[in-house]
């Protein structure tokens, strides 16, 4: 008879769908692992991902010669996917005691005990390595910028405790690599890039206030902080005017690099989308918040085939 943590491992997560390639593929010793840093939710490291690439189509534009570097692209997705997947085990070791309070995350791998907070440390440890090898592919720059944004991702658990703009913290970090996408092609930094970065910051408030909406209520009872909880019925309204300032700076950095029409005209198609999340956006709808949500990825999708298609214009 299986005991009841085989069963919790066998059954999966609440807040990851049902029937994910983890839950049906993975052998059985690897699945908490893969559900601690994540790897049923690829939207996460899609997420992190996208600046990146978007670091690396800018200076593209900017140097067309250059063209766009494809190996550059495939190591910071590898990198994306170990620290996003290390960033979610250490908020996870960190809020192991507040996820046993909170219905979508108490059957996480570690409030669950499905891992020991001693085995999530030490698959912490290998993949900060991990992607330390994929760091030491590119510049000396990039490289340090890499080892700089790891206090943005010590700092980010702890944000919620202390104040209502974790979102903001969440932003820092997770559009750090607009930075290093460009600085891996150029050495180093221009305004441009920073744009794009603030650009980032913006659209990540946006898109985790949404995704916070649904742990309003637990939040509010176990005294957590969000930007959902802090905007309340103003948070259609004020991530509209988030998204729209991260479509400006992203407008701006990418004019500023070169980009002329065919960009402006296919980076609407992003703002559609962008629109399309806050004016359907129900958060009392099951399933509402989280589909808007995981729309940002297209946003992604739609705004790299913008700038490679004015790359190759």
């Amino acid at each position: 008879m299986a005991s009841p943590l085989d069963a919790q491992i066998g059954k999966g997560v609440a807040d990851a769908a049902q029937g994910n390639w983890v839950d049906r593929f993975a052998p059985a010793w690897l699945k908490p692992y893969a559900r601690l840093a994540r790897w049923d939710r690829p939207i996460g490291f899609w997420l992190l991902f996208w600046p990146c690439a978007w670091g690396l189509g800018l200076a593209a534009v900017a140097e067309p010669l250059r063209g766009f570097d494809w190996r550059a692209a495939v190591l910071t997705f590898v990198g994306a996917v170990l620290m996003r997947g290390a960033g979610c085990t250490f908020n996870d070791f960190v809020d192991r005691d507040i996820d046993t309070k909170v219905a979508r995350t108490r059957s996480r791998p570690i409030p669950s005990g499905q891992v020991s907070a001693k085995k999530a440390l030490v698959f912490l440890v290998v993949q900060g390595l991990l992607g330390l090898l994929i760091l030491l592919q590119f510049n000396p720059f990039t490289i340090v910028l890499g080892v700089a944004s790891l206090v943005l991702v010590a700092i980010y658990p702890f944000m919620k405790r202390v104040t209502w703009w974790p979102q903001a913290f969440l932003g820092l970090a997770f559009s750090w690599g607009a930075l290093m996408g460009w600085s891996s092609q150029t050495g180093g930094l221009s305004v441009a890039p920073l744009l794009l970065y603030f650009g980032c910051i913006l659209w990540t408030i946006g898109y985790d206030t949404i995704y916070a909406l649904q742990d309003v209520e637990d939040d509010a009872l176990i005294g957590v902080k969000s930007t959902a909880l802090l905007f309340g019925k103003r948070a259609r309204a004020i991530v509209t005017g988030f998204y729209v300032a991260a479509f400006v700076l992203w407008l701006a950095a990418a004019v500023l690099v070169g980009a002329g029409v065919l960009f402006a005209v296919l980076s609407l198609i992003a703002l559609g989308l962008l629109f399309w999340q806050v004016q359907t956006l129900d958060a009392g709808a099951p399933g509402n918040a989280l589909l808007r949500f995981k729309s940002n990825h297209y946003v992604g999708v739609v705004l790299t085939l913008a700038l490679l298609a004015e790359w190759v214009w």
